[in-house]
């Protein structure tokens, strides 16, 4: 089917409530094009932002992005520094649009280890958009799936230390209230660019019912013709959660 087909037969009626995205292959893309991996990112950050616009327009009730993860420390100290200024430059750019269109900003991950300067951009979007009721654009910042368990965990026994639960109370419900995303619903449908076939520690716990779906096309080439397949792709789906139909 040509892509440009896809969008036509999207239920609109059925989206998902909640789609996640690993951005992958901003690398390979500037490789490609004989570029600094830098214009990869820069050329990421275009994807994203129609991403985003593509998602608020159909109703796409939650949108989470891996941004940054606890393991992306050990890249080149310089690629990182240009990660972190353009978190800056995009949240500086993009904030008053989206906060024009009524989207609310939320940050999985412990954003406070990163430089100052992207805490108090990320501080000051979180704070401009708190009140907005309209997407959630919850954006994965130094962020990885395992510290965030190990992170419940230690909560869990700090309680039961304190005698405020019993260890037999312990359940998935006092887990997941102990995550960063308790506020908002498991993702349906988790994207990943660049052909790559692993989670890369991302929402462990939270994707174990979610549908997959591997494009090979690279982030920055990732557009409104890609999304609508993968929601094409998710809507033809049989959904059991281990059960029957």
């Amino acid at each position: 089917m040509d892509r440009k087909e896809y969008e036509k037969r999207v239920d609109f009626k059925k989206l998902p409530e909640h789609i996640a995205i690993i951005m992958d292959g901003n690398g390979r893309w500037a490789n490609r094009k004989f570029m600094p991996r830098t214009m990869g990112h820069k050329a990421g950050m275009e994807a994203l932002h129609r991403t985003v616009e593509t998602c608020a327009e159909i109703k796409i009730p939650v949108l989470s992005v891996y941004a940054f993860s606890t393991e992306n420390w050990k890249r080149p100290a310089e690629e990182v520094n240009y990660l972190m200024q353009l978190l800056v430059e995009y949240i500086d750019k993009e904030i008053a649009e989206l906060h024009r269109n009524n989207i609310k900003i939320m940050i999985t991950g412990d954003y406070a280890s990163l430089p100052v300067e992207c805490i108090k951009s990320i501080e000051k979007a979180l704070k401009r958009t708190k009140d907005n009721t309209g997407m959630i654009f919850n954006i994965a910042l130094n962020y990885g799936s395992r510290r965030e368990i190990v992170k419940a965990v230690n909560s869990i026994a700090e309680k039961i230390s304190k005698g405020e639960i019993e260890p037999g109370n312990i359940d998935e419900d006092l887990i997941s209230s102990l995550l960063y995303t308790h506020d908002i619903p498991d993702p349906d449908l988790l994207i990943r660019t660049a052909g790559e076939m692993r989670i890369s520690n991302f929402m462990l716990w939270q994707i174990a019912y979610t549908e997959l779906f591997i494009t090979p096309l690279l982030w920055p080439d990732f557009d409104r013709d890609a999304l609508m397949q993968a929601i094409w792709s998710f809507q033809q789906r049989e959904r059991r959660f281990g059960g029957l139909k």
